[in-house]
């Protein structure tokens, strides 16, 4: 294998876990829309997949959100109804921290520029520990598995996908970096990262 220069993280899942009926009571109890109809509009759709794939921009989005639970979702509402399913992974970004010490570090999430625009405020210590090194499938036009968006990603850090190693706890999302020539680790819990980071030779023992 090459010599690794750049960890690749997933972000919901890996660096912080990630609570969808939290969001969708979230969102329900702010607009009053029931939610299965909250659940419906944002995933039974598709239209977060859209966004997520860069097919609609954050206006539009939101527009089109508003539309099916009738009433207005501003980005103030969709923040907080986002920020509410986030809950930090702290023994995963300590990790990620040691990383930090041998290599670059950065972040691919499947999630549309609201959240990566916003992470400030979504997800403090990621965007503390990665700084501007957090990229969303919609800047690539994709959402993983497509090759595109981690060669997108990789092109854009300045890289080549044989040195770069991705984390991600979808296996079809590790699968679709291993087919995009990266290499790849499938994310079960820290400690398990830790032994595959340690064997790579990314921290110590």
């Amino acid at each position: 294998m090459a010599a690794i220069g750049v960890v690749l993280f997933d972000m919901e899942g890996v660096l912080s876990h990630y609570d969808r009926d939290a969001r969708v009571a979230s969102l329900a109890a702010a607009t009053g829309a029931p939610p299965e109809a909250v659940r419906h509009a944002i995933w039974g759709s598709g239209l977060e997949a859209r966004a997520d794939a860069g097919e609609l921009d954050p206006d539009a989005y939101l527009r089109a959100l508003g539309g099916m639970l009738g009433c207005k979702v501003g980005r103030d509402l969709w923040l907080a109804s986002r920020r509410a399913s986030i809950a930090p992974n702290e023994a995963a970004l300590a990790l990620a921290a040691r990383v930090a010490a041998r290599c670059r570090i950065a972040v691919l999430t499947n999630n549309c520029s609201l959240v990566t625009d916003h992470l400030d405020y979504l997800n403090p210590p990621v965007a503390r520990l990665f700084g501007a090194r957090i990229y969303s499938s919609a800047a690539f036009g994709a959402v993983k598995p497509a090759a595109q968006t981690y060669l997108g990603c990789v092109a854009h850090l300045g890289a080549l996908p044989q040195e770069t190693l991705f984390i991600d706890d979808s296996e079809a999302n590790v699968t679709g970096a291993l087919d995009a020539g990266l290499q790849a680790r499938h994310f079960k819990d820290a400690d398990a990262l830790a032994h595959d980071l340690h064997r790579l030779g990314l921290i110590d023992g």
